[in-house]
């Protein structure tokens, strides 16, 4: 899940720059940083992220700046200038000076006139910048997409190989916990046999308990359902979806199979085997962090 990219255009009145930077995360969360001209796109923009993207934390900033200088407009104070006036005219009838009040004299009035940019659409961008920011928007994200999706054959690759590595592991472990039955099965008829005869009871009940025995040892369920994850993995994995939460539980199943197997399993040989599995298990779930 993790990847950065960026993306740029100019037109004739606006350029933008978007830079897309995600890291792993559990959901999909957005954090968007753009101008407050731009405020009124952030419910499209994430939007757009939640069309192209299922997981991780997506960090998203935009800048935004006008190509051409902006419309400016002129505004006089009215009201101040005519206090102004009104105050000259005073002075002028109690003979302080004589003549009247001129656009030069205007001008040097300390905030009589202001120059600021044109007001425009209040409250939402002009629809060529709009459209020009998801434009941009969407060829970032698509780019980092690219880069997540060169990433994820890695990790596919890995898993893969990892995957491989869990299904040798349950080989040995049921080979060698069939193995580790018939040898259990075999102590206890020898210890059975060599009770005095006064101890020894019914065969036939013995036999039973000693088959209900060893049968505690047996762990071709957890087989089974182990293999079956392994067979629902590479269909989620060869999927077109995003499968990365789904292959998290998966990994929370097998780790309890492998629990299971290694609470049951009498062979030292397969008790090692079911700690390298863990092992490698640990290895997988923290890899799948990484998947979408």
């Amino acid at each position: 899940m993790t990847g950065f990219a960026a993306a740029s255009r100019e037109t004739a009145e606006h350029a933008v720059h978007v830079t897309a930077k995600s890291v792993n995360h559990r959901f999909l969360d957005v954090a968007l940083k753009a101008p407050s001209a731009l405020a009124a796109l952030e419910a499209r923009i994430r939007a757009a992220a939640q069309q192209k993207l299922a997981r991780g934390r997506l960090e998203l900033a935009i800048v935004s700046e006008a190509t051409t200088p902006p419309e400016r407009e002129v505004v006089l104070d009215d009201r101040l200038v005519a206090r102004v006036s009104a105050a000259l005219d005073a002075a002028r009838e109690r003979g302080a000076f004589s003549g009247g009040l001129t656009a030069s004299d205007v001008l040097h009035i300390p905030h009589a006139i202001e120059i600021r940019p044109a007001a425009g659409r209040t409250g939402e961008p002009p629809p060529a910048l709009a459209d020009l920011v998801i434009a941009v928007v969407g060829e970032a994200l698509d780019a980092l997409i690219g880069m997540r999706e060169t990433e994820g054959r890695f990790i596919d690759a890995d898993l893969t190989q990892r995957l491989a590595m869990m299904e040798a592991f349950v080989g040995v472990v049921e080979a060698e916990a069939r193995l580790g039955q018939s040898q259990l099965e075999a102590r206890l008829r020898e210890r059975l046999e060599a009770l005095p005869a006064d101890l020894q009871g019914d065969p036939s009940a013995l036999s039973r308990e000693l088959v209900r025995f060893v049968s505690r040892s047996d762990i071709d369920e957890e087989v089974v359902r182990l293999r079956s994850h392994f067979e629902h993995w590479r269909r989620l994995a060869s999927g077109a979806d995003p499968c990365g939460r789904q292959l998290d539980f998966l990994v929370q199943e097998m780790n309890r199979e492998i629990n299971t197997i290694g609470s049951k399993v009498e062979s030292a040989r397969a008790s090692e085997t079911v700690i390298a599995a863990k092992a490698e298990l640990e290895r997988i779930r923290e890899q799948v962090q990484n998947v979408e």
